[in-house]
C-alpha cells in the first residue's frame, strides 16, 4: 500500500523513500560515524545464502570485485562514496524491529557490475564508552538490474 505523508515520504509496505535531506542526513551521519572509528559489522557468510546463487552473495563478490583487499578495509572505503543518487529505498527491520531503519543503494563498478549494498549506521555516544556501529548487511551482486530498480534521486 503506498501513502502519502505531510513530510513527502512515500510508504510502501515495511519500506519507504525518504527525502532528499534526509537521505543527505543519513549520509553525512554514516560518514561521520565511518571518519571516527566506527566498528563495521559485516556479514560476509549469511544463513540465507545457503539456497541463493552463489554469484549473488556477500562473500562472493567481495573476493571478485576486491580479491586482494580485507572486506572492513573496503567497506570503510566504499560506503564513504555513497551519494543521495544511489539511494533505493529505507526498510524497516522485521527482524529486529527495535533497531533503526535500514538503507539500501545501489552501486555500478567496472562499467557493468551492479551491487546491492543494505547498510545500518548506529551513532553511540562515545563519551560514554560506546563505539559507533555501521552494520552491512548486503554487499553482493544485484540480483534485479538496476534498469528495473527505481532510484528516486539519481
Amino acid at each position: 500500500m503506498i501513502q502519502y505523508t505531510g513530510r513527502g515520504v512515500i510508504l510502501v509496505g515495511e519500506s519507504r523513500i525518504e527525502s532528499y535531506e534526509e537521505v543527505s542526513a543519513y549520509l553525512a551521519k554514516l560518514k561521520l560515524a565511518l571518519g571516527n572509528g566506527a566498528i563495521i559489522n559485516f556479514q560476509n557468510e549469511r544463513s540465507v545464502d545457503a539456497n541463493r546463487n552463489v554469484k549473488y552473495t556477500n562473500k562472493f563478490t567481495m573476493s571478485d570485485l576486491f580479491p586482494d583487499e580485507d572486506p572492513n578495509t573496503v567497506l570503510k572505503r566504499e560506503l564513504q562514496t555513497l551519494t543521495v543518487a544511489n539511494y533505493i529505498k529505507t526498510v524497516r527491520d522485521t527482524r529486529f524491529p527495535n533497531r533503526s531503519e535500514m538503507r539500501e543503494f545501489g552501486k555500478t563498478y567496472t562499467g557493468e557490475a551492479e551491487v546491492y549494498i543494505k547498510v545500518r549506521v548506529e551513532l553511540l555516544n562515545v563519551a560514554c564508552g560506546g563505539n559507533h556501529t555501521v552494520f552491512v548487511m548486503s554487499f553482493h551482486y544485484a540480483q534485479t538490474p538496476f534498469s528495473e530498480e527505481r532510484f528516486p534521486y539519481a
